[in-house]
C-alpha cells in the first residue's frame, strides 16, 4: 500500500479529520487479552483506587494506538507512518457505566520534511484534559 495523500497536496496547517474513540471497560478487557497487559489498574476499580488513581484507566499504549488512527485513516496506509512518539500526560479514566470514556483526537500537519514526509502533531483529549503530550508522527506521503 501507499499513502493516498500526495505530498504536493499538503501544506503546513492542513488539518486531518478529527475522530472520537469510545472506551469502555469491555474495550479494556479485550485490549488486555490482545496485549497481554493484565495490570489490575486497567480492570479492577478497587485496586486502581488503592494505588491512588481516580478509577480504572485505559492502557497508555491503547490510548497511543487510538490516537495514531487519525493519521493512518487519513493516509490510507498504516505503513506510511515512519516514526511516532508521545508523552503520557494524564490517564484516560474509564468509569464502570454504559458510556465509558471518549478519546477525542485531532491532527495537523506541522512541517513538510524531506523525502515526501510530513510531521503531524496530534492532540488527544479525554474528559477535557490533554492525555497525550508531544504526540507527533512522521508520515511518508505519496
Amino acid at each position: 500500500m501507499t499513502a493516498k495523500i500526495a505530498y504536493e497536496d499538503v501544506e503546513v496547517g492542513t488539518e486531518l479529520p478529527a475522530q472520537t474513540f469510545p472506551v469502555t471497560r469491555a474495550t479494556l478487557v479485550r485490549y488486555a487479552g490482545a496485549s497481554g497487559d493484565f495490570n489490575p489498574i486497567h480492570w479492577n476499580e478497587k485496586f486502581a483506587k488503592e494505588v491512588g488513581l481516580p478509577d480504572v484507566i485505559a492502557h497508555g499504549m491503547f490510548t497511543m494506538a487510538e490516537a495514531i488512527r487519525v493519521v493512518t485513516d487519513w493516509t490510507g496506509d498504516p505503513g506510511a507512518v515512519v516514526d511516532y512518539g508521545v508523552r503520557f500526560t494524564k490517564p484516560v479514566v474509564v468509569p464502570n457505566d454504559d458510556q465509558g470514556a471518549l478519546i477525542e483526537v485531532s491532527g495537523k500537519v506541522a512541517a513538510k520534511l524531506d523525502d515526501n514526509t510530513v510531521r503531524v502533531d496530534l492532540t488527544a483529549m479525554s474528559a477535557g484534559q490533554k492525555v497525550l503530550g508531544m504526540s507527533r508522527a512522521v508520515v511518508r506521503l505519496g
